[in-house]
């Protein structure tokens, strides 16, 4: 079901959206199911890039130490549930607004697989260029937007004007969110030990 489900999402998303409405998941199956094991895989990249190949800074390589690497990116899947909780959560507090009448398991479900194209992305990091990861982030972000805007009217079961307007709101809310994990991003990368990890 999970495979499926990530490759139906990437391949035809409004029948895809269709069945995991239908499936009616649980908090815990949704979890188990796709979040537990797609937010691994960025944490995974970001440890093996940050520790072992290092980011490219002008002509010097720099690396984190394998004790640093590896909070950071135990804080960073951290972050990644969390963040789909909430964002679920978000997405469950407006939805009365926009006249949907979902449950909070099928709240986190929207924000659970819309995330996916980020999650798949996220394994860019095991290679460390900042301006191909950003253009593969950028790509990906396009992507989950596009994958929002068409599963809140399907997820939501309202009509398609008030799932634009719905969609603009949790984008919104995403966006703000995502900023905040990139400022706490950098600022665990400043706590780690770069000064004795730079390498000629």
């Amino acid at each position: 079901m999970f495979f499926k489900h990530v490759w139906g999402l990437m391949a035809q998303p409004k029948a895809e959206w269709k069945s995991i409405r239908d499936e009616r998941c649980t908090i815990g199956k949704c979890y188990c199911s796709h979040v537990l094991f797609l937010a691994a895989l960025p944490a995974i990249a970001y440890f093996i890039g940050t520790s072992q190949v290092g980011w490219v800074i002008g002509t010097k390589s720099v690396r984190l130490s394998t004790e640093s690497a590896l909070h950071i990116a135990a804080l960073t899947y951290l972050t990644l549930l969390v963040g789909v909780f909430a964002m679920g959560k978000a997405i469950h507090w407006m939805s009365l607004t926009y006249g949907a009448q979902q449950n909070l398991p099928q709240s986190i479900a929207l924000a659970a697989y819309t995330a996916t194209p980020l999650f798949l992305t996220g394994i860019a990091l095991i290679y460390p260029i900042l301006w191909l990861d950003l253009l593969i982030a950028l790509m990906a972000l396009a992507y989950t937007i596009y994958l929002l805007y068409i599963g809140v009217p399907i997820m939501m079961k309202i009509s398609q004007e008030r799932g634009f307007l719905f969609a603009s709101a949790v984008m919104g809310v995403g966006l703000v969110m995502l900023v905040g994990v990139l400022a706490a991003t950098v600022v665990l990368w400043d706590m780690g030990d770069l000064a004795a990890s730079f390498i000629s």
